[in-house]
């Protein structure tokens, strides 16, 4: 499942066909390939993916090694950052439709 859940998302990833040099940059080439990250639909999925495996080089669903680090640091008792990632996207998107905003644009 885990495999398949992968191959579902990676391959809407907008980053899919990029260069990975530029996702595995150093230093301030980094915000080039956050950049990216905050166009693509699986944003989510992907930082959830590299926080659970503890990955520890490239940048993967908008942060870089370093971000992910400090992140993990401050919330050690995260068993499952999908869960946490998903059930803050449910809550949001339950929020702004209470709220009369369309909700946020479904990944496809």
């Amino acid at each position: 499942m885990a495999g398949h859940d992968r191959e579902s998302w990676s391959e809407r990833a907008v980053c899919r066909t990029a260069d990975p040099d530029e996702l595995f940059a150093d230093g301030a080439a980094q915000n080039q390939a956050k950049a990216l990250c905050f166009t693509c639909p699986v944003r989510t999925e992907c930082l959830a993916h590299a926080l659970d495996r503890r990955i520890e080089h490239g940048v993967w669903g908008g942060m870089t090694d370093r971000e992910r680090r400090a992140l993990l640091r401050r919330r050690p008792a995260v068993a499952s950052w999908r869960r946490l990632l998903d059930a803050a996207r449910r809550e949001h998107e339950r929020r702004a439709r209470r709220a009369g905003a369309p909700p946020l644009r479904a990944a496809r």
